[in-house]
């Protein structure tokens, strides 16, 4: 009998054991991904362009099906926010790891002295359920307006009003999409973004719920960055919950985002041991 090679046996043994980490109730959910620009002007606004490009390549690397729902670009450039929906096994497990503040480290394209600036962006990620899992929405419970698509600058691209824009009044969750072709294809997505995003709002309130109960400390705000990306005056990418890091950043953003996905899953089970620093 002809054995595979040890190294092959290693990789498909990793790829098991990171598969017995994603044991969630949505962990092989598809995604719904959003970014928003924080602090920092303009290069936040970019800061956010590169990140939705970083989960796009990260989304094609894993054969993914990936589509743009919404995106408001910035006056100079970049993007002021921007959601995706991301299509395939496991998409939440593994994008889950993402959610919180990334912040950005590098000398400004955008200043004319060229000095050192930072910027932040957040990012939210929701599972996007399955149509027989119930989440009520009643309908006067809904403010739905409709407005036209808008391209980069700012212009309007469409004569009709397709981008639709629903506010569910109890939570005040707002969630919008414009970049299918009809107002009924934008309208279906953006109930889809609602539907998810009302689900984890259900799910972090249990939470919250269960560890007050437990006298547990419950961090409620997104003050402090997860992650940070260094370009000036050294590169380095570092996840401040588990202390993995690489000096390969310019492979991060291109979407290698795999070791710092496992690294977290290992830490939110407690398996700190193998959280461990790769250069």
């Amino acid at each position: 009998m002809n054995w595979p090679p040890t190294k092959d046996l290693e990789q498909e043994i990793g790829k098991l054991e990171f598969r017995l980490l994603l044991s969630g109730p949505n962990d092989r959910a598809d995604a719904i991904l959003a970014i928003h620009a924080g602090a920092g002007g303009t290069d936040a606004q970019d800061w956010t362009e590169m990140l939705l490009r970083m989960y796009l390549r990260w989304g094609e690397a894993h054969g993914h099906s990936t589509k743009l729902v919404d995106q408001l670009p910035g006056e100079e450039a970049g993007m002021k926010r921007a959601t995706i929906a991301i299509s395939g096994l496991y998409a939440y497990g593994y994008l889950n790891a993402e959610r919180g503040v990334h912040r950005l480290v590098r000398l400004s394209p955008f200043d004319a002295a060229h000095r050192r600036h930072t910027s932040f962006a957040l990012v939210e990620v929701w599972p996007d359920i399955d149509k027989d899992i119930t989440v009520t929405i009643v309908p006067s419970d809904l403010q739905i307006d409709t407005f036209h698509a808008s391209s980069a600058g700012g212009q309007h691209v469409q004569k009709n009003e397709t981008a639709v824009r629903i506010t569910h009044i109890p939570t005040g969750i707002i969630v919008s999409c414009q970049n299918e072709r009809s107002q009924a294809q934008n309208r279906e997505m953006a109930m889809r973004v609602l539907r998810a995003r009302m689900l984890q709002a259900e799910e972090e309130k249990r939470r919250a719920e269960l560890a007050e109960l437990k006298g547990e400390h419950v961090d409620a705000g997104f003050g402090s960055q997860i992650r940070s990306y260094v370009l000036h005056p050294y590169q380095m990418v570092k996840d401040h919950r588990t202390n993995h890091e690489t000096g390969n950043v310019h492979a991060v953003l291109d979407g290698r985002l795999d070791e710092f996905m496992t690294a977290y899953l290992r830490y939110t089970i407690g398996d700190k041991k193998h959280v461990n620093k790769s250069r």
